[in-house]
């Protein structure tokens, strides 16, 4: 450091309290955040000042602890540079001539202004990382500012006269200046001249990159950033390098070419305009499998997805482009989708480092956005099932367009979950193709953020912007993207700033909406052209290569488009984005179709039970109300009795004995919403100590995860999904708070959960509790919306059933979801235990009771669980009527709590011989066989299903044309329940009281229904 630095950076920062504590302070003092003489004549640094520091300066070359620790600072910074030496013949005169050769006078005036001088220029290089991205040359079309803002900040030196912002003037732009620890544009240099400084600041923030980083509150992490860039000479390529990313470029655009020519009135989202998206993804992978990475997990939309199957995950070429022909026979294995929406999974050897390297990408709808949670959730399973807690072995990639990533809201929520201790999947890196329009619509109409990563800010994750018609500042952008995720475990994104050739779809005329921008978009030379001419021009490569490189993937195109005209079915399983080896049978199918009893033993049920009711940490003080729990639950483990809660805690740890991880999600899952799970128990006395009964139910268990869950249903449920797809042996749990939140994450639901089976052959067991029931809550705390469950499973109604002794098991497959409403806590145990037994994956969909948890009649005995028992699809009644079904007048069929209501009402009444009650337990896919032997069993009954949702919600409307295809449309099934209504229950306690009250009276009136055409 030079005496620049000495004199200059050290009194303003160090010296005056010294000086001050050492009676200099009449010379020198701080005023308004100037240097100003006391008006004493002394020279600054001659005399006693001069004096001083020489004497400092010997007594710390003798003992460096002999002096104040910041003048031994002072000392230190001083030796590392130009150091002070008292040694020369004339001091004196050496000072002189140093002030001299920097345009300082010996006055403290003169000392004062090159204290400004430094401050103003570390002012300015500060302005320059925070805010050169607003001018950088962004976008490749040069016509739009790609932060919708063509404003150009004060404080950046864009012209001469700007200078006089700093109080700095052009006579100045050669003087020398120190550089602070805070920039590293000097490289091996400490001081430049302020032109040299404003050049490499302008090379580095305001060329074809652009970056924001200085929001980030993490100083090791912005030094790290400005090394990667401001450094210079960092962004250089070799021969070889830019050879590769020419090879790379070309595959790009000749794929899209070749389909263009082919297919040239299909729809295929193309890539042209970001043809350089498929090196950028190259590099990511190529640089993350060089520090580690073994399986990449990617998600993306339908822009590009065919370049990105072809040329990154390196799909069949063949496999690909017949998908285009329309004669191609779809097997039969579901409704299949759209070749743009399909995903792939692939293990192959990476060429750049030779290491193995697998690559997922998920099958997505045409949501956008919404596959963002699922790849979260799959790549934590992953990290989870590889015990790679920190992330060093599997991570994710995002692709995003600028305007779903701007608008949808579910981006935020998935960013939300990126440091939560269970949601965490240590760093995402996102890359928006930013072709700035979305559809039909101007970014300055879709976004209220300067730019459409804005959203990214909130989590502190660095924005790399970058103009992508300059391939070789894409792929060092993309390089660094990678090292600071596996540095840092932390998002980041880049953004590509690029342009659509086409319209949305190749079908599509941008030119009446943006015409403008298509005008010079119909003039721009394609990025392989540019990039092409610029490496032949220097030598890199010939045009003879060049050529060549063309013709031999335009060959490797036609030969695979040859072979394609051979493939007459499709089979989506060949698209599949998560297989599940040794589980299915080679074909696919399941290796068997029966389903083993659900009970356990009895000594299991009380083992868990005993720990469920016990703290099995030492000196950790619980709540007293949980103390009473506890015990009540111990009662009941020693009495063979459970209730809900108890129910769960034995399903689940019965699966952990057995080597199968269990995840519970949602919010306040940990304690439940109803105060009535408390499976995280928390010491009274030292915060944030917790203790996980569960997991120490054995020496050797399956680990138990149980999560409070962001305030967010679309992200977490999407979430939960994608950890239940990496692998079937676990149960994955999502709760929400109360059954109706689910409707936040209806997108998830419809278009993954109820439907991702048949269009992309892939099984996922996810489980989805939803608290539900009518107890005059309120219309937002009541209804879990069965209905619409029901609505979407895929059984018949119309269609009687053949019977088989597999039937149960079989209807299970065939349908695309389970659906079940269970009046008792064995039942719900077998439940979930049966969704493992099965040999085969399914949603299963339980609404879950609220008052039903403490209930006093809703307990179950061991009985009811152990070895050899198993899910009851129906139970039917087994009291009176059961014993004398010819003097039953009438059949009450019911789900859920209502059964209570109906049971009590009818002891209340004297009815127990004359109606039955039968509960169906599990609603789709419809028991036809079981609820056959029930009417058959009370001929002479009227039939009434009773429900306490009102009639256009609730089962009625799935359960009525069932009903009448299994009597053959001779006998009716009668309604008994609420009326229809808009809203899904009563915000009045009393409303919901009186009509509770009719509908119970319609149930046990015999004859309410005499004279009535159904």
């Amino acid at each position: 450091m030079s005496h620049l630095k000495l004199f200059a950076a050290t009194l303003k920062c160090h010296g005056i309290k010294l000086l001050e504590k050492h009676d200099i302070a009449r010379k020198v003092f701080l005023h308004g955040q100037r240097y100003v003489s006391s008006g004493i004549s002394e020279p600054f640094l001659s005399g006693s000042n001069s004096n001083y520091v020489e004497e400092m300066y010997y007594a710390w070359l003798e003992n460096p602890k002999s002096v104040h620790k910041s003048w031994d600072l002072f000392f230190r910074n001083a030796n590392a540079g130009q150091a002070y030496d008292p040694h020369l013949p004339d001091q004196l005169e050496r000072k002189a001539s140093f002030l001299q050769s920097h345009g300082l006078a010996q006055t403290p005036g003169k000392a004062e202004k090159l204290v400004e001088d430094h401050l103003a220029v570390q002012s300015l290089i500060r302005a320059y990382q925070i805010r050169g991205h607003h001018v950088a040359q962004l976008d490749p079309l040069g016509i739009l500012d790609a932060d919708l803002d063509s404003f150009v900040p004060s404080d950046l030196i864009t012209t001469i006269d700007k200078l006089g912002f700093y109080g700095l003037h052009e006579s100045d732009l050669d003087k020398v200046f120190q550089l602070p620890t805070t920039t590293f544009i000097g490289g091996s240099e400490t001081s430049l001249s302020l032109r040299e400084i404003i050049r490499r600041l302008e090379n580095t923030y305001c060329q074809h990159i652009g970056l924001e980083f200085m929001f980030i509150n993490d100083v090791e992490q912005c030094q790290w950033i400005r090394q990667k860039f401001e450094t210079p000479g960092v962004m250089k390529f070799t021969n070889e390098e830019k050879r590769t990313l020419l090879a790379r470029l070309v595959r790009s655009m000749r794929f899209e070419d070749f389909l263009a020519r082919k297919w040239s009135s299909e729809k295929r989202f193309g890539l042209e305009g970001c043809e350089v998206m498929i090196p950028a993804l190259k590099t990511i992978i190529d640089k993350s499998s060089e520090m580690g990475i073994e399986y990449v997990i990617m998600g993306m939309p339908h822009r590009g997805r065919l370049n990105v199957l072809a040329n990154v995950i390196r799909k069949e070429l063949e496999q690909i482009f017949c998908q285009f022909d329309p004669k191609l026979e779809a097997a039969d294995e579901g409704s299949g989708d759209v070749k743009y929406h399909l995903g792939m999974y692939h293990e192959r050897i990476n060429r750049a480092t030779n290491k193995k390297i697998t690559l997922s990408l998920m099958a997505n709808p045409s949501h956008l956005e919404a596959v963002d949670p699922v790849v979260q959730g799959k790549t934590k399973a992953e990290q989870f099932y590889r015990g790679d807690m920190a992330g060093k072995k599997v991570m994710s990639i995002l692709l995003h367009g600028d305007a779903a990533f701007a608008g949808q809201g579910v981006v935020y929520e998935t960013f939300h979950l990126s440091d939560l201790p269970s949601y965490t999947t240590n760093g995402t890196i996102h890359v928006v193709v930013n072709n700035q329009i979305g559809f039909t619509t101007d970014p300055r109409m879709a976004r209220s953020s300067p730019y459409p990563t804005d959203v990214a800010r909130v989590v502190n994750a660095p924005i790399f912007h970058v103009n992508a018609d300059d391939p070789e500042a894409v792929m060092y952008v993309c390089s660094v993207a990678a090292e600071w995720r596996n540095t840092f475990n932390k998002d980041v994104v880049v953004d590509l700033v690029c342009y659509r050739r086409r319209g949305h779809n190749e079908m599509d005329e941008p030119m009446f909406t943006q015409p403008l921008m298509y005008k010079q978009i119909h003039k721009q030379v394609p990025v392989l052209k540019k990039y092409a001419d610029k490496l032949i021009a220097d030598g890199t490569v010939t045009l003879q290569e060049f050529e060549e490189e063309i013709a031999k993937y335009d060959r490797i195109c036609e030969e695979a488009y040859t072979r394609s005209k051979d493939n007459k079915i499709l089979h989506i399983k060949h698209w599949l984005d998560s297989p599940w080896p040794g589980f299915f049978n080679v074909d696919g199918e399941p290796k068997s179709m029966s389903c083993p009893p659900t009970g356990i033993s009895e000594d299991l049920l009380t083992h868990i039970g005993n720990v469920a009711s016990s703290v099995p940490v030492k000196d950790f003080k619980i709540h007293a109300g949980l103390s009473r729990i506890l015990r009540a639950r111990l009662e009941m483990t020693k009495n063979r009795v459970v209730d809900w809660a108890l129910a769960e805690y034995m399903a689940f740890g019965s699966f952990l004995k057995e080597g199968i991880h269990v995840r519970l999600s949602g919010q306040d899952v940990e304690r439940g919403t109803f105060s009535h799970r408390h499976h995280v128990l928390h010491d009274q006395e030292v915060d944030k100590r917790t203790c996980v009964p569960m997991n120490h139910l054995w020496e050797q268990q399956a680990p138990y995860t149980v999560c409070n869950s962001s305030l967010s249903e679309y992200g977490v449920l999407g979430f939960e999904l994608g950890f239940a797809m990496a692998s079937p042996n676990a149960l994955v749990c999502w709760e929400a708070q109360f059954g109706d939140f689910h409707n936040t994450a209806q997108c998830i639901i419809d278009q993954f959960i109820s439907s991702g089976q048949a269009k992309w052959v892939r099984h996922n067991g996810i489980v989805l509790l939803l608290p539900h029931g009518m107890e005059g809550m309120g219309p937002e705390h009541s209804s879990a919306r069965p209905e619409r469950f029901l609505q979407m499973s895929n059984d018949d109604s119309d269609a009687y059933p053949e019977f088989s002794e597999q039937f149960e098991v079989s209807q299970l497959y065939e349908c695309n979801w389970i659906v079940v409403n269970c009046s008792t806590p064995a039942n719900y145990f077998h439940a979930l235990r049966r969704q493992i037994l099965l040999p085969f994956r399914k949603p299963l969909i339980i609404l879950t009771p609220k008052s039903l948890l403490r209930h006093p009649e809703a307990k179950s005995s061991f009985d009811e669980m152990v070895s050899g028992t198993t899910f009851q699809r129906v139970i039917p009644e087994n009291g009176l009527a059961a014993h004398v079904p010819h003097e039953v007048r009438r059949v009450i069929f019911c789900t859920g709590k209502v059964y209570y209501d109906l049971v009590k009402e009818r002891k209340n009444q004297d009815l127990e011989k004359q109606v039955a009650i039968t509960r169906l337990e599990q609603i789709s896919p419809f028991p036809f066989d079981l609820l056959k032997e029930e009417l058959e069993k009370y001929p002479g009954a009227d039939l009434v299903w009773c429900q306490e949702e009102h009639k256009n919600s609730g089962y009625y409307d799935y359960v009525k044309p069932r009903f009448r295809t299994i009597v053959n449309h001779t006998r009716p099934i009668w309604y008994v329940g609420r009326e229809p209504a808009a809203a899904a229950a009563t915000g009045n306690k009393n409303t919901h009281l009186v009509s509770l009250r009719r509908f119970l009276d319609t149930a046990f009136n015999l004859e309410a229904f005499e004279g009535k055409t159904f």
